[in-house]
């Protein structure tokens, strides 16, 4: 499972390095169903002009439409980022079986950092959670982001 982890999260940072070069947050995400990429996904905020369209949020859409089905269950997401309250609690509505992030957010991270959303036994579902997947060459890229952001 680990090399698997290793290889999916390498597509959620390509997504990520995509939406650098967009000029969105660098965040990617990647579903994945029985090994099989189901759905793939970068942060469209600013694009969009859209507070909703995190990498997550579109991936989960991407993967429930490809699914022809809302119930995302025997999914795992990747994501380079920890992700916010608003997609971990969509994670747990839809119901995926696993979350595989890179890097934790002190900031608004809601799997484990400031709240742990997924894995809350006061849910109708929990979300199997694993953190730390490449997280030093997903954190260098949003670091390095967010560097250049502030030299302009």
């Amino acid at each position: 499972m680990v090399e698997d982890d290793i290889r999916f999260m390498r597509l959620a940072l390509k997504e990520a390095e995509k939406a650098a070069e967009e000029g969105e947050t660098p965040i990617g995400a990647v579903a994945v169903l029985n090994g099989k990429v189901i759905a793939k996904a970068r942060n469209k905020r600013e694009i969009w002009h859209d507070p909703t369209a995190h990498a997550e949020i579109i991936a989960l859409k991407k993967a429930a439409k490809k699914l022809k089905r809302w119930r995302l269950t025997g999914v795992t997401l990747y994501v380079t980022l920890e992700p916010c309250a608003m997609c971990a609690g969509a994670m747990v509505l839809a119901r995926i079986k696993r979350l595989v992030y890179a890097c934790a957010d002190p900031k608004a991270g809601a799997c484990g950092t400031l709240y742990n959303i997924p894995q809350d036994i006061r849910l109708n579902h929990q979300v199997e959670v694993t953190s730390g997947v490449l997280e030093k060459e997903c954190r260098t890229l949003l670091k390095g982001f967010f560097k250049e952001l502030r030299n302009k």
